[in-house]
């Protein structure tokens, strides 16, 4: 109960949590709401202001800009959640394997990260994508390569104290094997700094999708993407600024409520907050 009762007294947490499961409803009954089509055109309403009927406005070709950015949620979560997926899996298992064979093997392991951290990260994005192609599928590959190395880095070093732990010893004392010691004993104890940098990771990785969609990387038009809008938005901010602003607040929202519950899992998931 006492993880509860500090969640509901974390007031950023629950903003958080609000904010993100509010996206996620969004992006899952998007088909059942009562929105025109993302990519129907209405010549007449070309950019039209926001109004009743259209509370986000239309963009230059008359769609709703309100159904683009409510249909927008679902591939911007889609591509972060894969993406950080693959990435979770992937760094965790390096993190693990090179954090308790230490050696050369730690050394190997560790020293490919630093290739990819030698890198920005937005930079080798751009290059994965341009050298695979334009899609979100290529997307969801270039984040998950950019971002394993953090896992990696962030299991790695708890790894490397947890190995040698009173418990892990007496394990391996007992003949359990190297699988087993990481599986019952190691791994348990990282879920909590796994979870607080998943969250991180999905704002990340909603900004880097935005980031490549803005540049023609990704989703690509008339598809509803934040960052396709964003970039058609920017070519009318004089007359219609709102075609730029309310993506962007969408982003801004998404980024936003990672961020907090990642801040209020964080609080949460330390024991030493809970003594």
């Amino acid at each position: 109960m006492r993880p509860v009762r500090a969640l509901l007294g974390n007031r950023a947490a629950l903003v958080g949590l609000a904010i993100v499961g509010g996206y996620c409803l969004l992006a899952v009954a998007a088909d059942w709401l009562p929105l025109p089509s993302p990519v129907q055109m209405v010549p007449a309403s070309r950019l039209a202001g926001p109004s009743w009927e259209r509370p986000f406005g239309a963009d230059t070709f008359g769609r709703d800009l309100l159904s683009r950015i409510v249909f927008g949620a679902r591939l911007s979560l889609e591509v972060a959640v894969a993406s950080v997926a693959i990435s979770l899996v992937a760094g965790t298992l390096l993190g693990l394997v090179a954090g308790y064979a230490g050696g050369w093997t730690d050394q190997g392991i560790m020293r490919v990260m630093d290739v990819f951290f030698s890198f920005p990260a937005i930079l080798l994005a751009l290059g994965i994508v341009a050298a695979l192609g334009p899609s979100p599928s290529n997307v969801i590959v270039a984040i998950a390569v950019v971002y394993t190395p953090i896992f990696a880095r962030v299991v790695r070093g708890p790894v490397l104290a947890l190995k040698e732990r009173e418990f892990v010893e007496a394990a391996r004392a007992l003949g359990a094997g190297a699988p087993r010691i990481v599986g019952r004993h190691i791994l348990p104890n990282l879920l909590s700094i796994v979870i607080v940098q998943a969250s991180i990771a999905l704002s990340w990785a909603v900004l880097t999708e935005a980031a490549l969609s803005f540049l023609g990387l990704s989703a690509q038009p008339p598809a509803p993407s934040w960052g396709v809008m964003l970039n058609e938005g920017r070519q009318s901010l004089e007359l219609a600024p709102h075609l730029a602003i309310f993506p962007g607040l969408a982003i801004m929202l998404a980024v936003l409520g990672f961020n907090l519950l990642g801040d209020g899992l964080r609080d949460l998931l330390d024991p030493r907050q809970h003594r």
